[in-house]
């Protein structure tokens, strides 16, 4: 087994090869995004890409020149958020997460930088927010990241009720192309 190391106060966490570190972690949400991103980026809608995992690679092993294996990494740095780009004129950053849960969204999936990242966002005069998908009810809302990072910071618990995506949430519609219809609840909550 592997190991990949997490920069200060971060734990490590084992796992077989770097790719399958994020397997089965909101996947779907992912690749339908990156396949909406695609959609966008071929008609001349929006600019937006995956971020990338900035990584370190210490050792590999080469027991074949074809099949070198990365058998140990260390997170350079905390990612901040999974996408951005820029969309009408305007720079847009956003965190999309997947939850199972049926009655709450667990608080621990965001993580403090990605929120201080998103506040700077704003302050800079970008768009921030956050694609939140709950698998059970077969939902998708773009909530704003202010408003998301707010009700973080002041909320008791550990987790935000679903009710509350469903009162301060855009549902996201599905579609063929693209599949995550997104840059139309962006439109209505930011251009209109």
């Amino acid at each position: 087994m592997s190991t990949i190391k997490y920069p200060t106060a971060v734990k490590s966490r084992k796992v077989s090869n770097i790719q399958d570190f994020h397997s089965g972690r909101g996947m779907n949400l992912e690749n339908e995004i990156n396949e909406s991103n695609k959609f966008y980026r071929a008609g001349d809608y929006a600019l937006i890409y995956k971020k990338p995992t900035p990584v370190q690679v210490v050792r590999v092993d080469y027991p074949e020149r074809r099949r070198a294996k990365i058998v140990e990494a260390y997170y350079r740095t905390p990612s901040t958020t999974d996408y951005n780009g820029v969309y009408r004129g305007k720079y847009i950053d956003f965190e999309a997460k997947e939850t199972k849960n049926k009655t709450s969204f667990p608080i621990y999936l965001i993580h403090p930088h990605q929120i201080e990242h998103l506040k700077k966002v704003k302050f800079h005069g970008g768009i921030g927010f956050f694609i939140i998908r709950f698998t059970s009810h077969n939902e998708t809302y773009l909530v704003d990241a202010p408003l998301l990072i707010e009700k973080i910071e002041t909320i008791k618990r550990e987790s935000i009720p679903y009710d509350w995506f469903r009162e301060n949430g855009h549902i996201i519609k599905e579609g063929y192309q693209p599949r995550l219809q997104y840059l139309k609840v962006v439109d209505k909550l930011y251009f209109s």
